[in-house]
């Protein structure tokens, strides 16, 4: 194992410690391992709170900040945040009107997330509401799944929502709004290589030289099939078709399509298969009216991407395009 670290068990605090140096707009509580927008709480604004298993950066920490998320909880590697570091992140940004929790849907997550809701309710009176993200069309259940993984959605997911928070909506309206997202958003990932945890110091699964596998998940986790390698444009088939065959797309005011690296992937790569995704698209009779093509949502150093597509309608376009301002998401402000 090769890596830029110092002690495996150390990883997740020393990057929360760079993270507060490189950010001094965000506010890190070390104890618990939470970002907070500098701000937060911000009076009278839902809060977003959002976190899961570090590893994944951006997602979450890189994503805390106006227009996105008001905290994040990182856990350690691959493992779900405590339900403690959730209710410090969740009275942290409650600013009187409520707070959301925005869950990927793992299993680890779910529960945790729902602890945390309960507890910090009873403590200081609260209401939290949660809208879990499930977009991956890859696989049904999964390893840390009942149902569908949340993926690359959850990117968008914290976006939109965000800016339907900051711009004033009351949390049945910010949680309606993130549950539309979810509703309208579909994934399908690929992996190239494995990733290596730092604590266990080997590959999560093995990968031939000429194989990759088919609907993996943000930990590694197996998915559809394992399949030889193969040019960008029949990846980009075996990710894009089964998304167009879950939900119509054709219909609305166009998606925004959704490249994403892995971690492992060069931009360069990332752009190959962007314009293979964009012409089966047009191919197809969807509308692109927005892109996002870089590693939002990674697995270590996993080689790699996901498709993920959104199906828009004026009012999600217009969230889209608000103003945000975090480390991993910036434009204009």
């Amino acid at each position: 194992m090769k890596k830029l670290i110092n002690d495996p068990a150390d990883v997740v605090s020393e990057a929360l410690r760079g993270m507060a140096a490189a950010h001094p707009e965000l506010r890190v509580d070390h104890e618990n391992r939470v970002v907070f927008r500098g701000d937060a709480p911000v009076r009278g604004k839902v809060g977003l709170v959002s976190g899961g298993g570090s590893g994944h950066e951006p997602l979450h920490g890189g994503f805390v900040g106006p227009g996105m998320l008001d905290a994040a909880c990182a856990g350690e590697v691959f493992t779900s945040p405590v339900p403690d570091q959730v209710v410090a992140a969740t009275r942290g940004v409650d600013g009187g009107v409520g707070v959301l929790h925005i869950v990927k849907n793992y299993t680890g997550d779910i529960m945790n997330f729902e602890m945390a809701a309960e507890l910090a309710s009873a403590e200081t009176g609260v209401e939290v509401v949660s809208v879990v993200v499930n977009d991956d069309v890859a696989v049904q259940d999964s390893l840390y799944t009942a149902g569908r993984r949340g993926v690359g959605g959850t990117v968008l997911v914290e976006k939109i929502a965000g800016a339907a928070a900051d711009e004033g909506r009351d949390l049945a309206g910010v949680a309606a709004i993130a549950a539309r997202v979810n509703d309208s958003v579909r994934s399908m990932g690929m992996a190239l290589t494995s990733c290596t945890v730092p604590a266990a110091g080997h590959p999560t699964f093995e990968l031939g030289d000429d194989e990759i596998e088919i609907g993996i998940g943000i930990h590694g986790e197996p998915g559809r099939r394992r399949v030889p390698a193969a040019p960008a444009r029949d990846v980009a088939m075996m990710l894009v078709e089964p998304i167009l065959a879950d939900l119509d797309f054709t219909a609305g005011d166009g998606v925004i399509a959704f490249v994403n690296g892995m971690g492992g992937t060069p931009l360069i790569e990332q752009y190959v298969v962007y314009s293979e995704v964009a012409a089966i698209l047009a191919r197809s009779g969807v509308t692109v009216v927005r892109s996002l093509v870089g590693p939002y949502i990674t697995s270590l150093e996993m080689a790699g991407c996901s498709v993920t597509i959104l199906k828009l309608d004026v009012e999600l376009l217009r969230l889209w395009d608000a103003p945000v301002v975090t480390p991993g998401l910036r434009w204009g402000a």
